[in-house]
């Protein structure tokens, strides 16, 4: 009776470990999954002025490293410049306008699964698209296989339901001539200089689960060491 009562607790603190062990790798691998997308930012914009847009992802498909990047450039673009970057090469379809239907960034060096990278072109909005959300379709590339980041949520349906959503931006009203919004390049300067994180910046949620669960692995660690004292 007094061995069988002594190991009662001994047996509730370490199921209570595993619980905590199991939750912690759970809260892991939520981030992890809603890190596995192709971020823009900024997500908004004002329409008529030239704003930088940085398209980054830190993955690649089913783990297979990055080729390249296609990114098919929507209705209600006035201007279309892709940045150039050493770690990638540009190529452009032009529409009869003389604008960029389609921009396609080849990886000089292929991008290894779980290494950030980034491509950014300057795109003005057209007055059309004020006050809407317009989505840019990603096609990533990879030395095997490739995955479409164009899923685009219907009217009323959640974002976040969908499996490969293409990156959205949400295009305010036409900026005013002195509304101070002239060039967005700035800000975009600010965030390659490490003002900004883009990857944390783009999903804080992430951010927040992965704190919680280094919070949830440190007290299983804590309840398990406590309970082999006890023991002895």
């Amino acid at each position: 009776m007094t061995s069988s009562r002594m190991s009662s607790p001994a047996r509730r603190r370490t199921r209570l470990a595993a619980g905590l062990a199991a939750g912690a790798m759970l809260a892991v691998a939520v981030p992890l999954a809603a890190s596995a997308h192709v971020h823009v930012s900024p997500t908004d914009s004002a329409a008529g002025i030239s704003t930088r847009l940085e398209f980054d992802f830190s993955h690649g498909c089913d783990g297979s490293p990055t080729t390249g990047l296609v990114l098919d450039i929507p209705e209600g673009i006035d201007a279309v410049t892709p940045v150039l970057d050493g770690a990638w090469s540009i190529s452009r379809e032009l529409g009869t306008d003389g604008i960029a239907t389609q921009v396609v960034y080849t990886a000089v060096v292929p991008v290894e699964d779980g290494v950030s990278a980034t491509v950014a072109l300057d795109v003005v909005f057209a007055s059309s698209v004020a006050g809407t959300d317009v989505a840019f379709p990603v096609t990533q590339q990879c030395a095997d296989g490739e995955t479409g980041w164009t899923e685009i949520a219907d009217e009323g349906q959640d974002p976040h339901e969908l499996d490969s959503p293409a990156p959205v931006v949400a295009v305010g009203d036409v900026a005013a001539a002195d509304d101070g919004h002239g060039d967005s390049h700035a800000d975009a300067d600010a965030s390659a200089d490490g003002d900004t994180d883009t990857t944390a910046a783009g999903d804080p949620v992430a951010r927040w689960l992965s704190v919680g669960a280094l919070v949830a692995a440190l007290a299983a660690l804590g309840v398990a060491i406590f309970g082999r004292r006890r023991r002895g």
